[in-house]
């Protein structure tokens, strides 16, 4: 453009503020000073937080391949979601009936006030919660009635409306001329360094209803003769835990390639052989697992596998007898940031914690939560971002036709010709295996077919 540096429009050191009513031009030639300003002081606190290495060897290559994956954009089936669309309509349409006839009359479901009348006024049920402008009918307060016919079915009333507006509808706006979806990743959205999907977010696609799921075979191939291939790391932050907290106990059930969950089932409950561990055993055990990751209370607990909060307690205890340095790691992480005011990755990237040393017991422990988690999450997080990195650069060495579409969290989606299928499901399991060496080894499990729904 040949514009002055700045030192020279504003004098050596100078600060340019940037003024909403600047015309566009200006306001760009604005920023462009305050980078230019900015970057010397921003790389050299990179060096002095030893995350110089974050932002050259991850952040900034990551930036290129999102970009290719944004532009490859992924394929979805217009007639599919169509079909889906005037199915969802149709069970809207029931359950909206069900309801007006449990109710007794026709209100707008939409309504928290006009539902929370019916509910607690009209029909009395237990657990009224008084807002300003009505009773309170969010999902917390309804989850504690389910078992009501009535209450069930505007659960579920939800989940499908909702399904249809986001997925449905959603996803139908926003295809281009080759019907395919175009997501943009965002590196800078979350505080953990967990990867954002944003217009449209397709990493919130839900898993746990059937019909969520099915949303996914709408997800294609842009090639005929070409299939989608997924691969997602195994228990990931949970092997970064048990690498992080050096805790003998896990770190062997990995090593061993035992069941994580299985085998923390028999330590909470007693068993002496695998073989014992009732499937409800096992679930119990996955959600202390994962409780415990997120510094999950016994309150928390019992209410997330519906047991009494003494039950929930001995478990917990139970779980960090039989996993010391897990309990040793949590004490030291929550010390360490009351000390230094932060928690870090693996990676270096750095988070803070404003209310570790607060007086407020509330903004305290959701700060000692965080810094338990932290280090698991973000940890975890720019592992599979390292992967993503060598992976795109072993599809170009390798001259493979297969492009990487998506990453959802924990799980990268692909898709390649039918002949490359075999060479992938060597290949990315050994890229992503081996992205980061930690203490105990990390498992990829793949799997492909005709639509996303399929690879699993």
């Amino acid at each position: 453009f040949g514009v002055k540096s700045d030192d020279e429009v504003y004098g050596k050191g100078a600060k340019k503020e940037i003024c909403a009513d600047e015309t566009f031009f200006e306001h760009l030639r604005s920023k462009v000073f305050a980078i230019a300003f900015l970057k010397q002081k921003l790389m050299q606190k990179l060096k002095d937080n030893s995350q110089d290495h974050l932002y050259f060897e991850i952040e900034r290559p990551l930036s290129i391949v999102l970009a290719k994956m944004e532009i490859a954009g992924i394929k979805v089936d217009k007639e599919t979601l169509e079909t889906m669309g005037s199915r969802f309509k149709e069970k809207i349409s029931d359950l909206e009936s069900l309801i007006y006839q449990e109710a007794g009359e026709t209100f707008n479901i939409n309504s928290p006030k006009q539902l929370g009348t019916i509910l607690f006024d009209k029909l009395g049920l237990p657990g009224a919660k008084k807002t300003k402008t009505g009773y309170s009918t969010a999902v917390g307060v309804l989850e504690k009635l389910r078992g009501n016919d009535i209450v069930d079915n505007v659960l579920l009333y939800r989940q499908f409306a909702k399904l249809k507006s986001t997925y449905i509808d959603g996803l139908v706006k926003v295809m281009d001329q080759d019907e395919k979806v175009h997501t943009r990743y965002t590196q800078t959205l979350t505080t953990t360094g967990r990867l954002s999907s944003v217009e449209p977010n397709l990493q919130n696609i839900p898993v746990r209803l059937e019909e969520g799921r099915k949303i996914r075979q709408a997800f294609i191939p842009s090639h005929q003769g070409w299939e989608i291939f997924s691969s997602d790391y195994s228990q990931i932050e949970l092997r970064v835990l048990a690498h992080i907290s050096k805790d003998e106990n896990m770190q062997k059930a990995f090593k061993d390639d035992f069941d994580i969950h299985a085998n923390t089932a028999m330590k909470i409950f007693g068993l002496s052989s695998p073989d014992e561990v009732t499937p409800n055993m096992r679930r119990q055990a996955k959600a202390v697992n994962f409780g415990i990751v997120y510094g999950i209370s016994d309150f928390g607990l019992a209410q997330s596998i519906g047991c009494r909060r003494d039950q929930a307690k001995t478990f917990m205890e139970t779980y960090f007898e039989s996993f010391p340095g897990v309990k040793r790691y949590m004490t030291e992480i929550v010390e360490l940031a009351r000390n230094q005011g932060y928690v870090e990755t693996l990676f270096k990237r750095r988070r803070y914690l404003e209310g570790i040393r607060s007086k407020n017991f509330n903004q305290r422990s959701f700060a000692e939560r965080t810094a338990m988690n932290t280090p698991i999450q973000g940890s975890a997080a720019d592992i599979i971002k390292v992967a993503m990195i060598k992976m795109q650069e072993t599809l170009e060495k390798e001259e493979l036709k297969a492009r990487m579409l998506l990453q959802v969290h924990d799980e990268l989606i692909f898709e390649a010709p039918e002949e490359e299928i075999p060479v992938l499901e060597k290949l990315v399991p050994s890229v992503m295996d081996s992205a980061v060496k930690l203490d105990v080894p990390l498992k990829v499990e793949s799997g492909h077919g005709k639509t996303w729904f399929d690879t699993k």
